[in-house]
């Protein structure tokens, strides 16, 4: 049957579904098996806001300054083993920044300098853009250098690439290539000023030392999980189609998210997913605050992203590498929880419901009562192999399950604790799925609960 349209399940919800009449007790914390970490950090110590380019063989990261260092650099051959170079790529400034600015909220010794972007512009040329204080407006601007080799040291140029003072400064350059042209992207910090942030393009020169031509406002903060900013551009291209993966929120605690919008052409307009790609609740608290990202293709072929998170102690930002997949031009992150609501789900003799208690997006699924009722959802995985399935739920009658199906196979039960009615908690299970899609069925098991969603990592 049909998945019964929301209107006329929550009036259904009044006329068939009856939660038990009795008195809920104290609600309890679900308990299941946890398994071991299965996001680690790559370099584990300081190093925000990643940026990454390959010459030849080697793969060369690039990080915001952290001890001692304007520029923290770090090589590797596979994106998975990386070694902390001890040089400073870039040892000087230009002569528009000041070296002893002291920005207190990125930690001790912060001075400033952020989110470094390098690309080559010939066999023995690089180019290295970085942001950074300006001395005569006080707000931060983008500069350029240039070396020779990958870890420098890069010569800075004396004035600014990009400076807007009036619109609150600029920061967090990114470089991207087509048809032979260099563009630039980065955002305006108005979040420094209580002005919108905007991600911006414009095309520079083959070198990247000037820009040409007109700027194109991009995107900016308006959804919830966004805060006050949006930043960190990085601009991938899948299938034709324009990726623009950004962070945004608040870089110094758990707030900070990544999330990306898409377009067909490169100016846009650009359409923001509904919900974020990365967040600290999707990596299950493994992995704090992630953001700074920056996507790049590995020795095998398949692409990986690149990104920064809190360790447990909110101390340092460490640096991730995890695959990334696509189901079409929809990145898939390695790790990270992808959400099914069960108001979306395909359900027989059950019903919709409007709900309280925290429940994502406001609506769960009840009625689960009976023993032809199915709550099926379909998803989408890049790979064959063992899954996490999470379950939210309530559970307000008695410990009990729900009978679990996979791609047709009874696969045992999801069991539950006793929750108490709209308190909407967590229990996890594994699963195993095929590459592409598949279907996940809950049936009537002992006992009653209600669906509130389910979350695939």
């Amino acid at each position: 049957m049909p998945r019964t349209p929301l209107a006329a399940a929550v009036a259904l919800t009044a006329l068939v579904f009856a939660v038990p009449a009795l008195m809920s007790p104290p609600a309890s914390t679900p308990t299941s098996a946890a398994p071991p970490p299965t996001i680690v950090p790559v370099v584990d110590q300081n190093f925000a806001d990643p940026d990454v380019m390959r010459v030849g063989r080697t793969y060369h990261a690039y990080a915001t300054n952290s001890d001692g260092r304007n520029i923290k650099w770090a090589t590797s051959t596979d994106l998975i083993s990386w070694t902390v170079q001890d040089a400073d790529p870039l040892p000087v400034l230009g002569a528009w920044a000041d070296p002893d600015w002291s920005f207190p909220p990125g930690g001790p010794g912060d001075h400033g300098v952020w989110a470094p972007e390098v690309f080559a512009t010939g066999p023995r040329g690089f180019v290295m853009w970085y942001t950074a204080h300006d001395r005569a407006s006080g707000k931060q601007c983008i500069g350029a250098a240039t070396a020779t080799a990958p870890g420098g040291p890069f010569t800075p140029r004396d004035t600014p690439l990009v400076c807007t003072p009036e619109i609150g400064g600029a920061i967090d350059a990114s470089s991207y290539t087509e048809h032979g042209r260099r563009y630039l992207l980065w955002k305006n910090d108005g979040n420094c000023c209580a002005q919108d942030t905007w991600l911006r393009l414009q095309q520079v020169s083959a070198d990247g030392l000037r820009r040409v031509g007109a700027e194109t406002p991009l995107i900016k903060q308006n959804k919830p999980y966004e805060g006050t900013l949006v930043e960190a551009p990085t601009l991938w291209k899948r299938n034709g189609v324009y990726v623009l993966f950004y962070s945004a929120n608040f870089f110094g605690n758990g707030s900070y998210v990544s999330g990306y919008a898409t377009a067909k052409n490169l100016r846009g307009p650009y359409r923001k997913a509904e919900a974020p790609l990365m967040t600290t609740d999707k990596f299950g608290g493994e992995v704090r605050g992630p953001g700074g990202q920056d996507v790049v293709t590995g020795p095998d072929g398949r692409d990986r992203i690149v990104f920064h998170g809190w360790n447990t102690g909110f101390t340092y930002r460490a640096m991730y590498s995890q695959r990334l997949d696509w189901h079409g031009s929809r990145p898939v992150v390695e790790g990270a929880r992808i959400r099914y609501e069960a108001e979306d789900a395909d359900f027989t003799r059950a019903n919709a419901r409007y709900a309280t208690g925290g429940a994502s997006n406001g609506v769960v699924v009840g009625g689960i009562d009976f023993a032809d009722t199915r709550v099926t959802f379909r998803v989408h995985v890049p790979r064959s192999g063992t899954y996490r399935l999470h379950t939210r739920f309530a559970n307000g009658s008695a410990p009990g399950d729900h009978t679990l199906t996979v791609n047709g196979t009874p696969s045992g039960t999801v069991d539950y604790p006793l929750t108490g009615w709209d308190n909407w908690q967590t229990t996890s299970r594994d699963v195993t799925l095929k590459a592409g899609p598949n279907t996940i069925s809950y049936g009537k098991g002992a006992n009653y609960a209600e669906l509130d969603a389910i979350d695939i990592s």
